[in-house]
């Protein structure tokens, strides 16, 4: 009889920045760039998961944990971010991110058949997100207004168990993505689609450890839309290439009601240099450059004999923004999160809670 387990996590992260009163100088502090997280379980754990990988949502982090996964099994849930940066102008006066809340779905689906040593899986989930409106009055109205990034994947994997400890994994990305970019002289809007990979492999060389490690293609996004000056409007396009990432983590189980996991997660930001807005008439070039960052990662968890489980877990992201291209569109910082989540998992039924606090010290 095969089991049906559907979870449904209910997400919740505040990403929180304050900045401290400038005197001589403008400051912000902002979270707007972000590489989103998935499942309540792994948000829970700051998303140090790539090497236990036991639940659906292993799509994403690690495809070869799906080998894990018995019969057919299910995850959907919402990522909600309340995003809070600021600006301090020279002069005192604050501004604040008029595009505060946003909402990202996500949904996980795997068949283990019964009598063969492979796994498929299904994803759809958003990877990267930006969203932030700047109002009038800022001094900087002519570099940024508002910037808006929805990018979408569709994630087919398959994992096989070649031994009893060790598994592989890969699939496709299949990613589609639309941008809002606009200020007080100009506005694109534009969308496109690419292909991409990721892989992945988790090996148990004992009981009490696990080791994990995954592999995101970089991808490459041609956007067709508008570009609108002047009070015209003129066919255009751009170019964006999202980075390459790499997970690499170590879990210790040292009791089966505990498990602790560390993982070093490599964004290879690089590959976002100059992205130029062209058209027959003109091009427009917005230097970002920015450089590679990353985030390390640390998660507990605690179970108990009757199906809960509670989670801890600290992240440190370093910035992906260089000094001399610092921009009010992205204006990313480094970043702390803490988070907790807890869950329970019965027989055919599970779910997972999450909450993440992120904070941002202020940049001048």
């Amino acid at each position: 009889m095969k089991s049906r387990e559907l979870f449904l996590p209910a997400l919740f992260a505040v990403l929180a920045a304050a900045a401290a009163p400038a005197a001589d100088a403008a400051e912000s502090s902002a979270a707007q760039f972000l590489k989103l997280g998935f499942g309540a379980r792994a948000l829970g754990m700051g998303e140090a998961f790539v090497a236990v990988a036991d639940d659906a949502s292993a799509i994403y982090y690690n495809p070869a944990g799906i080998a894990q996964l018995t019969n057919f099994n299910v995850r959907v849930g919402t990522y909600l971010l309340d995003l809070q940066p600021s600006f301090r102008s020279a002069g005192g006066s604050v501004h604040r991110n008029e595009s505060e809340w946003h909402a990202v779905p996500q949904v996980f689906c795997t068949y283990s058949p019964d009598n063969l040593p492979l796994a498929v899986g299904l994803g759809l989930y958003s990877p990267y997100g930006l969203g932030v409106k700047w109002p009038q009055g800022t001094g900087f109205e002519n570099i940024a207004t508002q910037g808006r990034l929805s990018y979408m994947t569709l994630n087919p994997v398959v994992s096989w168990r070649i031994l009893t400890n060790l598994s592989i994994g890969a699939g496709a990305t299949l990613n589609y993505s639309s941008l809002d970019l606009q200020n007080n002289l100009l506005r694109f809007k534009g969308h496109g689609t690419a292909a991409g990979y990721n892989a992945g492999l988790r090996w148990e060389p004992c009981s009490k450890i696990a080791l994990g490690a995954s592999y995101h293609s970089k991808t490459h996004l041609k956007y067709d839309g508008d570009l609108e000056v002047g009070g015209a409007r003129l066919d255009s396009n751009t170019r964006m290439a999202f980075p390459q990432n790499i997970i690499m983590g170590i879990s210790y189980r040292p009791t089966p009601h505990w498990n602790i996991e560390f993982n070093e997660d490599y964004t290879d930001w690089s590959s976002v240099g100059t992205v130029t807005i062209s058209s027959a008439a003109m091009s427009v070039p917005l230097a970002l450059n920015l450089q590679p960052s990353w985030y390390h990662e640390f998660g507990v968890t605690r179970y108990f004999d009757n199906g809960w489980r509670v989670s801890g877990g600290y992240i440190y992201n370093e910035s992906c923004m260089r000094d001399a291209n610092y921009n009010p569109i992205i204006a990313d910082v480094d970043r702390h999160f803490f988070s907790l989540g807890t869950g329970f998992q019965g027989t055919h039924f599970g779910f997972d809670a999450g909450y993440q606090f992120g904070y941002g010290p202020a940049r001048t």
